[in-house]
């Protein structure tokens, strides 16, 4: 089963890819960081626990106010929603500060998600799907790109694309809190190139500085290629060679490491010479 790892950051047009992976022609299943990042914090859990216990004594606005629909202990009695727009002012930022509790958060939802992660993945697996669709807005930074046998980012050329998009969805978002968030996920631009430099074979930029349709266009002749390179008959007989599909998943996780390295090098050479 092959994984195609779709990434970009916030307002680049990532969440309309995957909603067009999700459906026909395509009908891919697809595993959605964000939203397991939401299950996993909701009331009750262990990720909800912990982020009440770190940042509720500092944060009076953590959880949503009380109201009809919304008690004091919950609806359900496990806690109050976390107030997202409170604990996002507490995590996006360059400051020192907002970084180390930025590393905290992360620390606190990414293993969890990585477990429900693994098990969404499993259950693909065995349905004997010839592909999935890891849907991961840090598919870089998280390190889980070395699991794709393709990586997938959607992009913008021109950053003032992506503020004017992401203003225009999150209209309650100033113009700081926007850029606060656009630079949390750092430089689409250079995801691209990361992205790039995996070969065409295995990476694929979507480049969505113009409409809905145009991209689709472009969404449909990748999905093309990647299906030559990893034909459905290669998933059914992974499935029935379980022994193959570890030998073919371990080759997958060398060849990507070894992309990382040479990619990491390049990097602190042209550092170097800055």
């Amino acid at each position: 089963m092959l994984l195609i790892g779709l990434t970009g950051s916030i307002a680049t047009g990532k969440s309309t890819v995957s909603s067009m992976l999700k459906s026909a022609p395509y009908e891919l299943p697809i595993v959605d960081a964000d939203v397991l990042a939401r299950q996993v914090v909701e009331p009750g859990t262990d990720g909800y626990k912990a982020i009440v216990k770190h940042f509720g004594p500092t944060t009076p606005d953590l959880l949503v106010e009380p109201s009809d629909c919304v008690p004091d202990n919950g609806p359900d009695g496990k806690g109050r929603p976390l107030n997202r727009p409170a604990l996002g002012r507490r995590v996006f930022g360059d400051s020192e500060q907002l970084k180390r509790d930025r590393a905290v958060l992360n620390g606190i939802v990414h293993p969890a998600v990585r477990r429900e992660m693994f098990k969404m993945v499993l259950g693909c697996y065995l349905r004997g799907h010839w592909a999935v669709v890891l849907d991961i807005p840090l598919l870089f930074e998280s390190k889980l790109d070395r699991f794709c046998g393709v990586t997938m980012v959607v992009a913008v050329s021109d950053p003032e694309i992506q503020m004017r998009r992401l203003m225009e969805r999150d209209a309650h978002l100033s113009r700081e809190d926007a850029e606060n968030r656009v630079r949390s996920q750092g430089d689409v631009r250079d995801k691209a190139q990361r992205c790039l430099a995996r070969g065409e074979a295995n990476g694929v930029v979507l480049w969505n500085d113009g409409s809905k349709d145009e991209l689709e266009l472009k969404l449909r002749g990748a999905v093309t290629k990647v299906k030559e390179s990893s034909p459905e008959w290669w998933s059914w007989l992974l499935l029935g060679c379980p022994p193959l599909a570890l030998a073919a998943a371990a080759w997958r996780i060398w060849g990507n490491l070894k992309i990382n390295q040479q990619w990491e090098e390049s990097q602190r050479e042209a550092k170097a010479r800055r």
